[in-house]
């Protein structure tokens, strides 16, 4: 039950003593048994906004000592904000202005700097990744305010041993994890941070490697684990490159086109005589969490498979937008381009980036080189920015795609990658690259708008592969295309 609700996105579920009563008061026969760290807090003060933030930068937050009752800081909050909840949570907070801190300890003087201070009345739900030995919370995420309780009661919560049994803390998909004391040293603690996932051991699962949504380095690894079966049809014996975000996505990212010496269970890789350079394959889904295990949030795949790595068998078109267009450009662009490949007898797919665009897909037979397929996009882009130069730029760079959307046609080439079907972006909410149908764009929000904490929603909506038929399309570049986008030179 507790991974069900886990995996719905929910706080976690309720629990109740088997043989005790229903009383209408607060009792330790109930208890919660949590998804992630999560505690209310007491607000005791807040920070300036900072650059375009506005109304708060975070909130402070103190907790009452269990033995001394003294209310003692406990860290700051500054994510999981929305602009209509920062409006909201300031106008409350201004009615709670006080000249002097509650606090029994005191932030150090760089965090209490430019700190505006409340009474502690008001209480914050917080989830976090952990608590410091000094009592401060790291990387967490604001879940809403709480006034259904009094400000008193808000103490350190602990798991608490049933029947004086050594408790252990319930792990999702059937695993269960010993907890360490408290008191124990950094390694131990660390040395009983593991779990298993399709056989492959999961070294700090509990790591946040996105701040603003929370999202832990085991969450990641489930979302590839359950995602597999979707995912590795478009993975199978093509060279992939990993972008690895050891540190979390904010921290120094890694684009990694070969396995080199990093120890990735089950990877297969195929050394420089095969592809001209060293590359890796990922064919099961025990690589592809061996992957995530390894920090790798992104996978990006070549245009052609290890059955012939000179021959590409597809091409992809990536419309890159000038930012600063509406939502509604970008959909026009994609239904310019499906219209183009149409007219030359082309069938295309569509998948969002996970960032800004959109990626159309063509599957080819695979026949020719390298070259010869670099050069069609090429000039097929060329010949779409000579039709329409106010909307299509075919030259890279942001200076040349203001006011327009710049089709990319370099990934085509012999080593050039593009972002994996149903691949993470190692971006702020997680959000993934997704196939969708040609009927689907119109009501397409944005090319981000499902991460791998709501993208279970749609696939359990879905009575079809938006992709079906794509493993059956047999076409190939002909000479009459290449002559109709203009093309001097063709076969």
């Amino acid at each position: 039950m507790l991974d069900s609700a886990c995996d719905i996105q929910l706080e976690g579920v309720i629990g109740k003593q088997a043989g005790s009563l229903y009383a209408s008061r607060r009792t330790t026969d109930w208890i919660k048994l949590k998804c992630k760290h999560r505690q209310e807090f007491v607000v005791v003060g807040y920070t300036e906004p900072k650059g375009s933030r506005q109304a708060f930068g975070a909130l402070l937050l103190g907790l009452h000592d269990p033995d001394t009752g003294a209310l003692r800081y406990a860290g700051k909050v500054g994510a999981g904000f929305s602009e209509a909840t920062l409006q909201s949570v300031r106008g409350q907070l201004d009615l709670l202005r006080t000249r002097h801190a509650t606090l029994d300890n005191l932030p150090s003087r760089r965090e209490a700097t430019g700190v505006h201070w409340t009474r502690p009345e008001w209480l914050a739900e917080v989830a976090y990744a952990e608590m410091t030995r000094e009592g401060i919370i790291r990387h967490a995420v604001f879940r809403g305010l709480r006034t259904d309780k009094p400000a008193s009661d808000i103490r350190p919560e602990h798991v608490v041993p049933a029947d004086s049994v050594a408790a252990t803390v319930p792990a999702r998909r059937g695993r269960a994890r010993a907890s360490p004391p408290a008191d124990a040293p950094p390694h131990a603690r660390a040395e009983t941070e593991t779990e298993m996932v399709r056989s492959v051991r999961i070294t700090h699962p509990q790591r946040i490697i996105d701040s603003a949504s929370a999202t832990t380095k085991r969450e990641l690894v489930e979302y590839y684990a359950l995602i597999a079966s979707r995912m590795l049809p478009h993975l199978k014996s093509r060279p992939v490159a990993l972008v690895r975000a050891p540190d979390g996505i904010t921290g120094e990212l890694f684009f990694q086109k070969s396995a080199g010496k990093l120890p990735i269970p089950h990877i297969h890789t195929l050394d420089k005589t095969c592809a001209g350079q060293p590359v890796m394959t990922i064919d099961s889904a025990q690589a592809l969490v061996g992957t995530a295990q390894m920090g790798a949030i992104e996978l990006h795949t070549w245009n052609a498979t290890t059955a012939r790595l000179d021959q590409p068998d597809r091409f992809v078109l990536d419309l890159d937008p000038d930012p600063a267009l509406p939502w509604k450009r970008m959909i026009e662009a994609t239904q310019l381009t499906l219209a183009v490949l149409d007219e030359l007898g082309l069938k295309s797919f569509l998948k969002t980036s996970g960032g800004k665009g959109i990626h159309l897909v063509v599957p080819l037979t695979p026949s020719q080189g390298w070259a010869d397929v670099k050069e069609f996009t090429q000039a097929l882009v060329q010949h779409m920015a000579r039709q329409l130069p106010d909307r299509f730029s075919a030259v890279s760079g942001p200076r040349n795609r203001i006011g327009r959307i710049f089709i990319d046609y370099l990934r085509n080439g012999q080593g050039a990658t593009t972002i994996a079907p149903y691949a993470v972006r190692a971006r702020e909410q997680l959000p993934v690259s997704v196939p969708i149908r040609r009927d689907e764009l119109t009501s397409l929000k944005r090319a981000n708008q499902w991460t791998i904490a709501n993208l279970h929603h749609r696939l359990a909506e879905q009575d079809t592969d938006p992709w079906h038929g794509y493993a059956r399309v047999r076409q190939t570049i002909t000479a009459q295309m290449r002559e109709r986008i203009g093309m001097k030179r063709f076969a």
